[in-house]
């Protein structure tokens, strides 16, 4: 049945005051659809179909003098920074907006659906400099796009087939102290070293996954069928260690990629291991990953534990030649206890880095929170974490105080006090001093209906300074 006549029915069922009428429309001939084939939220129903409709807002506004960075850490693929005063003001202003049409009908394999996510990015940056203001779109101003598009079937075992995200499971690899760590945060955003970078997984897929037994599901999949060509972006001359990850659209490696994942989630436990192979469209595997994760909860403790492997890793900062090729290790170990009031983690990593040309080094890194509930609803955090550069000897170490206070049901507000000190920082001339000290505060507000927002504002001893405003609204 068609989508219009869905809804234009749906539109007259709801202004009928009996079951009956919306019976005699022939549209809505059957309520419990939706219920059999276990779909809840905002639906529309025929006799053996359901259409299930999510979406969202989100609006982000920031002003300040924040757009020029320098990094306090040197990490291997992406530095951890902080912005320095310049010109400002800089500002940027961002609306984006999705709508998610899932279609489910019984086959005799298992519930059949059609997904297609319809999704918009509209970002204006404005960056302040010495002669006036240079504006810029950001990163995403395609315009409307197909976000996602596939068909799936199946129960205890699933076949996808479109265009949609990756199967490969890079969880469980987030350390628990509230800092968290310095290489864990700059690979991506939390973790061991494989992101969710859509230039070799995802896009164009062909996927399988299946519950083999309770609590374990494994799966293959072709992905990435949609892979560009082209060369190595890379610059005329060699690249600073300073300098973070290298352009790596339409590599030649990222052709097609085979993605395979075994699970388990279970009696407190929760882990996987993923591989992947690059470049299977050109015949050859020129470059290869692996990531496991584990987390066990265990009464007042937890432990999770990570570990990845990439083989010819090309994106980094050390490539500064297309035929550099560095192998790289990461691994993680994060441990958190509970105690009455007390909550405290223990994390650590480690990343060890060969390059084809002989350069071989070994960055870790170490970092510790305390947790205190002061009275209930006000918490106060203690973290320090630091993190060695082996490459260039230098040391980061950042200190941090937070406190927490649910000031109503409803209003949240958050503080923070911290700093960061060490040589890589005196070494780095774009710094006015030796170290850097920041305060930031930030108020949000969860009045329900899944409407929020917050306002929060930093600055820091560079003189460098941030207010930022958020306002979301999903419904499902």
């Amino acid at each position: 049945m068609k989508l219009k006549s869905l809804i234009l029915g749906s539109v007259a069922a709801a202004g009928l005051s009996t079951a009956g009428f919306a019976a005699d429309l022939g549209v809505l001939t059957s309520l419990d659809v939706c219920d059999s084939l276990g779909i809840s939220g905002l639906t529309l129903s025929s006799s053996d179909n359901c259409l299930q409709i999510t979406g969202g807002v989100s609006y982000e506004f920031i002003w300040g003098d924040y757009r020029t960075e320098s990094y306090v850490a040197r990490t291997f693929d992406g530095n951890r920074n902080v912005s320095i005063a310049d010109a400002g003001p800089d500002w940027s202003s961002k609306v984006e907006a999705w709508v998610k049409f899932v279609g489910t009908a019984s086959s005799d394999f298992g519930p059949a659906s059609a997904t297609i996510k319809l999704k918009e990015i509209d970002q204006t940056r404005v960056r302040g400099t010495a002669n006036g203001i240079l504006i810029d779109g950001g990163d995403d101003t395609g315009g409307l796009e197909i976000d996602e598009a596939f068909v799936q079937v199946g129960d205890t075992t699933t076949i996808m087939a479109g265009k949609k995200g990756s199967i490969a499971n890079l969880g469980d690899d987030e350390p628990f102290n509230f800092l968290g760590l310095f290489n864990s945060d700059a690979i991506d955003g939390k973790g061991v070293g494989v992101d969710g970078d859509t230039t070799y997984l995802g896009g164009h897929v062909i996927q399988v996954v299946s519950e083999v037994a309770d609590g374990v599901k494994i799966g293959i999949g072709l992905e990435n069928l949609n892979g560009g060509s082209g060369a190595i972006t890379t610059p005329a001359a060699p690249v600073p260690p300073a300098v973070g990850p290298l352009i790596h659209e339409n590599d030649p490696l990222t052709h097609g990629t085979l993605v395979g994942v075994v699970s388990y989630a279970g009696e407190g436990v929760t882990a996987h291991l993923t591989g992947a192979a690059l470049g299977i469209l050109d015949g050859t595997v020129e470059s290869w990953f692996l990531h496991a994760g584990a987390t066990g909860s265990f009464d007042a403790f937890k432990v999770r534990g990570a570990v990845s492997y990439w083989d010819n890793f090309k994106f980094g900062r050390e490539n500064t030649t297309t035929s550099n090729k560095v192998d790289v290790l990461n691994a993680l170990l994060s441990v958190e206890g509970t105690f009455d009031l007390f909550k405290i983690a223990v994390s650590g990593e480690v990343a060890n880095v060969r390059q084809s040309a002989g350069t071989d080094y070994t960055d870790y890194g170490i970092g510790g929170s305390i947790g205190v509930a002061v009275t209930e609803g006000v918490s106060i955090n203690l973290g320090a974490r630091h993190f060695h550069d082996d490459l260039n000897n230098e040391g980061t170490t950042q200190v941090a105080a937070q406190i927490v206070a649910a000031l109503t049901e409803t209003i949240k507000a958050t503080g923070e006090v911290g700093g960061y000190f060490g040589d890589a920082i005196a070494n780095n001339a774009a710094f006015q001093n030796d170290s850097i000290f920041y305060g930031a505060a930030e108020l949000a507000w969860a009045p329900g209906g899944g409407f929020t927002s917050s306002i929060k504002g930093e600055a820091n001893s560079e003189n460098a300074y941030k207010v930022t405003f958020k306002a979301a609204k999903e419904f499902k």
